[in-house]
């Protein structure tokens, strides 16, 4: 990490549950809390408590110096609403095969 730049990672211990219009699109208590200078607390999802089935692949991908190419899954009418780190760099290593999702409930 760079100077004044940090991520922490750690096992969530709350349940987090993604509803979009009605549709669960995932729900675990098996999520990881990534912590990130300057963003808000994100929850990425084991690949296996997501409906993958509702997702469809997107041409979209971003670089993040800290942890690597992200791609993109869509939802009719909700373009690039999911991501991942398919090869995650090494300092961020546990998020893969984990999605997050802009916009998540936990209780």
């Amino acid at each position: 990490m760079t100077r004044g730049h940090t991520i922490t990672i750690e096992q969530g211990d709350r349940h987090v549950r993604v509803v979009h219009d009605g549709r669960v699109l995932a729900e675990t208590d098996r999520a990881l809390v990534l912590r990130e200078t300057g963003c808000p607390a994100r929850y990425y999802i084991p690949a296996e408590d997501v409906r993958l089935d509702l997702l469809t692949l997107s041409e979209t991908h971003t670089y993040c110096p800290f942890k690597g190419t992200a791609s993109y899954w869509s939802l009719p009418g909700a373009a690039d609403l999911v991501w991942a780190y398919p090869d995650p760099k090494p300092d961020v290593a546990q998020i893969k095969n984990h999605l997050c999702f802009y916009e998540a409930e936990v209780s």
